[in-house]
């Protein structure tokens, strides 16, 4: 039997175990000591959607070619989160260019910083979101004093404005919202990373 994590080959030796749920078993008990959980599993190269879960775990090894792991670690959690420090420590910077760029007519150049925006907004929800298998490192992340579902219900109607204003060709608006509203906020975030990886 083949056995993957996060697309590296990784040999194994089987000993009591009898049944995919074991080696799963084993596994995580595992990868719990080196603060790490199991995300997505392959087995025969079929993704295993959650609801199939359990009648699959009681497969028999012999019936079992591979089975790949997709692992995610706090570790790797902390990295973007950094990186994610990093983007918006530019991003705080070049938005407050953005209002220059539209009134000179440079459309292409400020459009690269909103998709870069953009962009990075997305990855850093969705890391957020993933660490909240990892409870103490969640729990730390706080923007501005608040969780950060709170913090983003308060820049989501920013963020509308600002789409509305793009789309109306509103640069004046886009330009303001640019400087005024979405840039102190990404420096905001910046330094509430800082804070949670600094713990």
């Amino acid at each position: 039997m083949d056995f993957y994590v996060n697309g590296e080959k990784i040999d194994i030796t089987i000993e009591s175990e009898k049944t995919v749920s074991d080696i799963l078993k084993s596994f995580e008990a595992e990868a719990a000591k080196n603060e790490a959980t199991t995300i997505g599993i392959k087995v025969n190269g079929e993704k295993i959607p959650a609801e199939e879960f359990d009648s699959l775990m009681h497969k028999p090894l012999e019936e079992t070619q591979s089975i790949e792991l997709n692992v995610l670690s706090k570790a790797s959690l902390i990295d973007a989160l950094k990186s994610s420090k990093s983007a918006f420590v530019e991003l705080e910077v070049k938005l407050k260019e953005v209002p220059v760029l539209l009134q000179c007519g440079k459309e292409k150049e400020a459009n690269a910083i909103i998709a870069d925006f953009a962009k990075n907004i997305d990855e850093f929800c969705h890391n957020v979101t993933m660490s909240a298998l990892f409870p103490e490192l969640y729990s730390s992340i706080l923007i501005d004093g608040k969780a950060v579902s709170d913090f983003f219900e308060e820049f989501a109607p920013i963020i509308a404005d600002f789409e509305q204003s793009m789309q109306t060709k509103d640069s004046v608006t886009s330009g303001d919202l640019c400087e005024y509203e979405i840039a102190p906020r990404l420096g905001i975030i910046a330094a509430a990373i800082d804070q949670c990886i600094s713990n």
